[in-house]
């Protein structure tokens, strides 16, 4: 069945540490409806790039490195928004379930619907992006409203989906205690959520944009350090929040 749903695949990851529990197969999708300032691959962008390939062949690509998922891992569909192409996304996390291989999605939660609501009947475990815990920011610098990963959490939370909340930090915008203090409540007022994961941000992209003639709106921004990381680590406790 998988043979006849096509999918726009931009590149194939082996063994990911970062992208879920345990070691992943990483698939990341073509195509996001967003434009973050932050983003790292802006080539995943465009929805017409990437090759075409079926749900079956990518589980054959998935099926060599089976053995290696046995310690929590599996496969994680990331992108780009793996969302835009959810009828894939739906009919591969169903054939690697049939296998019995763990699955989890990476997102924005920026899409909500009939199709998405299929994909996350197959999700073991997701992680879900909230960029910002402000408004203005979330329509300024991702192009969308805060409203649409929370909703879409709200859902992930009736499902009780296990979730890591995924926030990269970037001095200056939200690396503030207002905003910690946010993401906290979020995390507290919503069972599903296992952990939160703030990221550094960095600037290695930034070749990626010149060679694409697009403008990286944070290049003036400062990369955060492993060590900003840890004191709001340490202030999330504070908070009443730990993993």
């Amino acid at each position: 069945m998988g043979k006849n749903i096509i999918g726009k695949v931009n590149s194939f990851q082996s063994f990911g540490t970062l992208d879920g529990p345990g070691v992943r197969f990483v698939v990341f999708m073509q195509g996001c409806p967003l434009r973050c300032a932050c983003c790292h691959n802006p080539e995943t962008w465009d929805l017409n790039g990437g090759k075409e390939i079926s749900a079956d062949e990518v589980l054959k690509k998935i099926l060599q490195y089976k053995e290696y998922f046995s310690s929590g891992g599996g496969v994680t569909l990331s992108g780009g928004e793996p969302l835009m192409q959810a009828l894939f996304a739906a009919e591969l996390f169903k054939l690697c379930k049939k296998e019995g291989i763990n699955t989890c999605l990476d997102t924005s939660g920026c899409i909500l619907n009939s199709d998405v609501k299929d994909v996350l009947e197959y999700t073991d475990y997701c992680l879900l992006d909230i960029k910002y815990t402000d408004d203005e920011k979330y329509r300024n610098y991702v192009g969308c409203t805060l409203s649409s990963p929370l909703t879409f959490l709200d859902y992930l939370n009736k499902r009780n989906i296990p979730t890591r909340l995924r926030q990269v930090i970037i001095k200056g915008l939200n690396d503030d205690g207002e905003n910690i203090k946010n993401i906290a409540e979020i995390a507290k007022t919503h069972s599903c959520v296992k952990e939160i994961e703030f990221l550094p941000f960095k600037k290695l992209c930034i070749e990626k944009y010149k060679k694409l003639n697009l403008d990286f709106r944070l290049a003036n921004y400062p990369e955060t350090s492993n060590e900003d990381i840890e004191k709001l680590n340490k202030l999330l406790k504070k908070f009443g929040v730990e993993w």
